[in-house]
Order: C-alpha cells, then sequence, then structure tokens
C-alpha cells in the first residue's frame, strides 16, 4: 500500500519546515508547497539542504491566492505522485499590519486573500478525493490573535478568525466521511524571523507568557502530526490552541 500523502501550503517557511518533517517522521509522503515570489531556485535549495538532513520532500509551486494556480500545482502533484492528496496542512499566509484608520483596502485585501481565499482555493481541491476515500485530514493553521485580538491587526485577526469559522462548518460536512477538519492556532513562535527581534523586545513578549517562553516551531510540527495521525479521527471542529497560556478560554 502506498503512503499517504501530506501537502503543506508555505511548507519550506519558518513555521512549515518543522510541519514538513513531523509529517515525514510519521511516514507521510509530503509536499512542500511555496510561491516565494516565483524563486525557484530557492526552493530548491530548501529540498536540498532537508535531503542532507535525511528527508526526501517533494516541492510544489504555486499561488495560493490564485485559484488556478492552485489548481495547476494540485494536479501536477496528483499526477507526480499518482494518487489524491490525505492530508492538507493550510499554513500559508501573510501579514500586512496597520492601526486600522490607517488601513488600505490593499493592507485587508492581501491579508484576506492569502490568508483566507487561500484556504478555500486550496481545501476544495482535495476534498472529493478525502471523500471518495473515506479518510482525510485538513488542518488550518491560524492564530492566538484571531481568539483574542491584536492593536494594529484588524485584517489578521479577522482573517485568522474567518478560518476556525471554515473548520467547524466543513467539519460537520464531511465527518461522516472519514475526513476530520481542525484549526491548530500557535501563539508567539520562536521561528528565524522572530529570532531577529530586538532582545529587549522580546522580554517584555516572554514576560506575558504564562510558560515564561516562546514556543518552538518543533512543537507546532508535532501538534499538526499528532492531528494528522490514523488515531486521532474523533478530533474535529477543534481549535486546538498551542500559545504557553497566554490566552486561556
Amino acid at each position: 500500500m502506498s503512503k499517504k500523502i501530506a501537502f503543506v501550503t508555505g511548507g519550506t517557511g519558518g513555521l512549515g519546515t518543522p510541519i514538513c518533517r513531523s509529517l515525514a517522521d510519521q511516514g507521510f509522503t509530503v509536499v512542500a508547497g511555496y510561491f516565494s515570489g516565483g524563486k525557484h531556485e530557492k526552493a530548491q535549495a530548501w529540498q536540498e539542504a532537508q535531503r542532507a538532513d535525511g528527508y526526501a520532500f517533494e516541492i510544489a509551486y504555486g499561488d495560493v491566492t490564485d485559484a488556478e494556480s492552485c489548481a495547476k500545482c494540485v494536479a501536477e502533484v496528483e499526477k507526480r505522485l499518482g494518487d489524491t492528496i490525505d492530508v492538507l496542512v493550510n499554513n500559508a499566509g501573510i501579514t500586512r499590519d496597520g492601526q486600522f484608520k490607517k488601513m488600505s483596502w490593499e493592507q485587508w485585501d492581501e491579508v484576506l486573500t492569502a490568508n483566507l481565499d487561500s484556504m478555500f482555493h486550496m481545501t476544495r481541491l482535495v476534498i472529493n478525493g478525502m471523500l471518495d476515500k473515506g479518510w482525510g485530514r485538513v488542518i488550518n493553521i491560524s492564530s492566538v490573535n484571531a481568539q483574542k485580538g491584536q492593536f494594529g491587526q484588524s485584517n489578521y485577526s479577522a482573517a485568522k478568525a474567518g478560518i476556525h469559522g471554515f473548520t467547524k462548518a466543513l467539519a460537520q460536512e464531511v465527518a461522516r466521511k472519514g475526513v476530520t477538519v481542525n484549526t491548530v492556532s500557535p501563539g508567539y513562535i520562536k521561528t528565524d524571523m522572530v529570532a531577529k527581534i530586538a532582545q529587549d523586545i522580546q522580554d517584555k513578549i516572554t514576560a506575558t507568557i504564562p510558560v515564561g517562553r516562546f514556543g518552538t516551531p518543533e512543537e507546532i510540527g508535532r501538534l499538526v502530526a499528532f492531528v494528522a495521525d490514523e488515531q486521532s479521527g474523533y478530533i474535529t471542529g477543534s481549535d486546538l490552541s498551542i500559545n504557553g497560556g497566554l490566552h486561556m478560554y
């Protein structure tokens, strides 16, 4: 029997990489989706670096904000691997922060499109294959700021909150067919990008987190892999917080 296929949008990024690794460790054939402004060499270098660490990932180019590009990407992946996608991790997203009174339509639209429309584009392409098989996992990456809000992020908080509304509705539609749909909502995670923030600012953020530290990307990867597991079929429609106690409700 061929291994199940997991597709991770934004798979070559700071959270995407450990998600891909955790899924591979669990036995999935993993495809890392990327856009990177069309910089294919960057994704190929990432793929080679992962291979040097023992991870043979597939990579697939696509613009998650564009329905046609998503369709082409998924079709090429399924043709290359000879099967439909079993696990979809909707991880790709962007921020365009600013106070609402100064926020442009472009800042709003870009964030809603990249974070929310992208989930629609990708999920609609794989859900029927999951239903036909009677098994599937859709895992949507949201944020603690969807749960509690954040100053200067009305666009991002709205988009990420919309993700869980989508999760709950779709979960009800597909549950009896063996397909689960869940949200994972990280708090402050120490990706390479976050690590570049001035230390005094990091210290101020850490002081607000009850466990007293940032989360690690690997912790997000492990949670995603747990939700994707064969034995996690009774978890659906959930919003799984992983924020060190920053927000509890």
